[in-house]
């Protein structure tokens, strides 16, 4: 994915409340557990079922860096799915979420105005129904930049308008992003 659904996925996932497995025996027990069977592990990891059966009963300890990788992006994925769920509609009915963001923000507003684009430290508190327009984008198969596009939306009303307070024909443009830290 893209800078801003990986910082979404970073956020969910310090939401777990036990650590995933450490193991490699036990991230295979997991996934075979989950996946219901070697069979489906070992086509979702890339390699033969022995090899996953081998890992289960450990005589294999050790995988290959790429093999560790995969297995453990394939057990953050469907490590605690209630949990995770349940702090993404609490972010998405009350909570909101707060977006920490070094990026550059050019304008498009009225006369007069300054509209060049400069780079911007934001720290900004989102309300609930930003969070609820990510979430259901990024479950959508939203690209990167539609989801730019939201949070953009996001920080200029509240940040840059003020809820509608001031500057009303202004337009943000969120690019050139350095990070993007996402909480709820």
């Amino acid at each position: 994915m893209g800078i801003l659904g990986d910082s979404i996925d970073k956020a969910t996932a310090a939401t777990f409340t036990r650590p995933l497995p450490k193991s490699a025996q036990s991230r295979m027990r997991f996934l075979v557990k989950h996946e219901k069977g070697t069979r489906a592990v070992a086509a979702l990891l890339g390699v033969s079922q022995r090899t996953v059966e081998r890992y289960v009963t450990g005589q294999l300890k050790h995988p290959r860096k790429d093999l560790a990788a995969r297995l453990e992006n394939a057990v953050r994925e469907r490590w605690q799915p209630r949990v995770r769920d349940r702090a993404k509609k609490r972010a998405a009915t009350t909570g909101g979420i707060v977006i920490e963001t070094r990026a550059r923000f050019g304008f498009t507003a009225a006369p007069g105005s300054t509209d060049d684009s400069r780079i911007r430290l934001i720290t900004q508190s989102l309300p609930p129904a930003y969070a609820a327009r990510l979430f259901a984008a990024q479950d959508a198969g939203a690209t990167e930049q539609q989801l730019r596009a939201i949070a953009a939306e996001g920080l200029q009303e509240i940040y840059f308008k003020d809820r509608g307070r001031r500057a009303q024909g202004l337009n943000v443009e969120f690019t050139d992003i350095d990070y993007v830290e996402l909480e709820f």
